[in-house]
């Protein structure tokens, strides 16, 4: 019989929409005005912390919803943001400088739905509200590492050659190595040639002196200053996630800058923090020869510098670093067996190969391992932002009593939260060059909201423009397109809130909008198709079927080419580009499915297998 569907079809179409509609419901509960208190530089988040803040609202007759400890982080809910601005100057006065209080907007969505792992829509910046980052690598101190590694690998290159100098050292964007003798001179540049093919030499004599002057090609310093860039960009995403935003950005801008938002984020102390830091380890032996009191007033070997510890005694450390913390693949914070704080370092393979070559032939030498850690400080650069300065700190010295491999531990720090904090850094790795942020903008979620009403208000007035004009050209027909418009939206809403990364931004909503449009056109092309055949003298339950047969080739090639287009912007787009194409390639399979199928089974279940003489079309 034509125009029947078999039951498995009809239960098919209900499943799909239910589902959608349980994973789209979370959107309709909205979100709680709430501050989230989290600790400052690993301070612990604990009971005692939400006790004080419940009592001090308490005193001063501000009433919550809700206070709970979520992640290391306490969470307390209000019923309007009122009471959450005065809470929050409450809190943060309650609690001090060791804990960041940020506003922030968290789900009102019920239990049982968090319980079957239904969520809202995750939000960008334009939406939830946030902070947008623009920061600028230092390609200056990118160059000035790659050129302090390489005079200390041509003197062990030259050492393990016997091969005589008088002098490495860096001098004018290169490396001057000078020679007594020009034989060792030419012996030493054809050794070099060989194993640094990327550098340029050039001779350069002065008197008795024979040198011999180093400098990157323009192809090798393209490659670092692109090394730097993206293996910088690449440690802020993890650094991000550390922070646990739900969908950040983090993208490159031109040649030396890097562009972050984080929705959601209110108060920018924390992600500066993490994302600003600069904290990397190095491990150096202890210059034993050295005279301490000599170093201290000035007189410090050359291969040598003064340091100073966590108690602000000097340490006279070798200028060769052994190891840097770029080798650092994992790192953890636990109790010794004295149940002192410590980190526990995991390198990788070459790291570890070169810690343990290097401890084998220093057994019962000391090695320090040296925190380094750039800020900002007081002078301002000539574009006005602040100039960075190199802060180093010995964190403790031990003796090598062992060869060590890929995993060992650090310890000599002052408490558990510390040891986390330096952990997480080291986790996300180090950074190739310091960073400064030249750019800040807070996005407030007030500004969100509004950018959110405007574009449901858009959504609305186009969805009811749509539906009058259905209902009116089309009569009952049009009733079932609505209604397929309807389950249409409610499937698109349904599956971004399911996609782990799927975000909803404005043009994210002008997506939506468009596969509106997209999707009465699929059925503006079956029903015309259906009313040809009325007029050719088909029979209804013929020209139904006709109708819906002949228009589905022309429907799925109209939409498989715009899905490539979305798919393509997808693949190649950033940020809005981005959220546009995901939200139009789920509206052109959410209107197909809706359009060919949901209306189809509506359509038979009311007209299907009946003797019918006209139709309401």
């Amino acid at each position: 019989m034509l125009n029947r569907y078999p039951l498995w079809k009809y239960l098919m179409v209900i499943f799909v929409v239910a589902i959608s509609f349980l994973y789209a419901a979370p959107n309709l509960f909205g979100e709680d005005p709430a501050l989230q208190v989290s600790g400052s530089r690993g301070t612990q988040v604990t009971s005692e912390i939400l006790v004080k803040t419940q009592q001090r609202l308490e005193e001063a007759g501000i009433e919550i919803k809700s206070a709970a400890l979520e992640d290391d982080q306490l969470l307390v809910r209000f019923r309007d943001t009122d009471d959450q601005l005065k809470g929050k100057e409450l809190v943060a006065q309650a609690l001090g400088d060791d804990y960041i209080t940020a506003l922030n907007l968290a789900p009102a969505t019920p239990s049982w739905l968090e319980a079957l792992g239904a969520g809202p829509l995750k939000l960008g910046l334009d939406l939830r509200g946030g902070v947008h980052f623009l920061m600028e690598v230092d390609m200056d101190e990118a160059l000035n590492r790659v050129q302090e590694q390489r005079v200390q690998d041509f003197r062990t290159d030259l050492r393990e050659k016997r091969l005589r100098y008088s002098g490495v050292l860096n001098k004018d964007d290169g490396t001057l190595v000078v020679f007594r003798d020009a034989k060792v001179r030419d012996e030493s540049l054809s050794y070099l040639r060989t194993r640094y093919p990327s550098l340029v030499f050039t001779e350069r004599d002065s008197g008795d002196n024979f040198g011999l002057f180093a400098t990157m090609s323009e192809q090798r310093l393209k490659e670092v200053k692109e090394y730097a860039l993206q293996q910088n960009i690449t440690i802020i995403r993890n650094r991000v996630n550390e922070l646990g935003v739900a969908e950040p950005l983090v993208q490159r801008q031109g040649a030396e800058r890097i562009v972050v938002q984080l929705p959601g984020i209110q108060d920018t102390a924390r992600a500066k923090e993490i994302l600003g830091a600069t904290a990397t380890l190095e491990f150096r032996l202890v210059d034993e020869k050295a005279d301490v009191a000599s170093a201290n007033a000035g007189r410090v070997p050359a291969n040598s510098e003064l340091m100073r510890d966590r108690n602000n005694r000097p340490v006279v450390l070798q200028k060769r670093v052994i190891l840097t913390g770029e080798h650092i693949v994992d790192s953890s914070a636990s109790m010794d067996e004295f149940s002192r704080p410590q980190v526990n370092i995991s390198l990788d393979a070459p790291g570890g190969s070169r810690m343990a070559d290097f401890t084998k032939d220093n057994v019962g030498r000391s090695m320090a391992t040296v925190f380094t850690e750039y800020k900002s400080g007081e002078e301002k650069n000539d574009d006005g932002t602040s100039q960075l300065y190199k802060q180093q700190e010995v964190i403790n010295v031990a003796t090598i009593q062992s060869r060590l491999g890929r995993s060992f531990r650090i310890t000599g720090i002052d408490s558990m939260a510390e040891a986390q904090n330096l952990s997480l850094l080291l986790r996300a790795g180090a950074l190739i060059a310091p960073i400064q942020i030249v750019e800040e903008r807070t996005i407030g979620p007030s500004l969100g909201k509004q950018n959110i009403e405007n574009g449901i208000m858009a959504m609305l007035f186009g969805m009811l423009a749509v539906v009058v004009f259905m209902g009116v050209y089309y009569r009952k027909f049009g009733l079932v397109a609505n209604l397929a418009l309807v389950a249409n939206i409610v499937i698109i809403i349904g599956v971004m809130s399911m996609v782990p990364g799927a975000t909803m931004t404005l043009p994210g909503i002008a997506g939506i909008v468009l596969t509106m449009g997209m999707s009465v056109d699929a059925n503006v092309l079956i029903f015309e198709r259906i009313r040809e055949e009325l007029r050719d003298g088909r029979g209804v339950q013929q020209a139904i079927h006709v109708g819906y047969d002949k228009a589905l080739g022309t429907i799925a090639d109209s939409n498989i080419t715009t899905l490539i287009t979305a798919i393509i912007l997808f693949a190649i787009g950033t940020g809005p580009i981005k959220g546009f194409a995901i939200t139009l390639i789920i509206g052109i399979l959410a209107s197909m499915f809706t359009a060919i199928v949901g209306t189809r089974a509506i359509v038979n279940l009311l007209w299907g297998g009946k003797r019918l003489s006209k139709l309401s079309i």
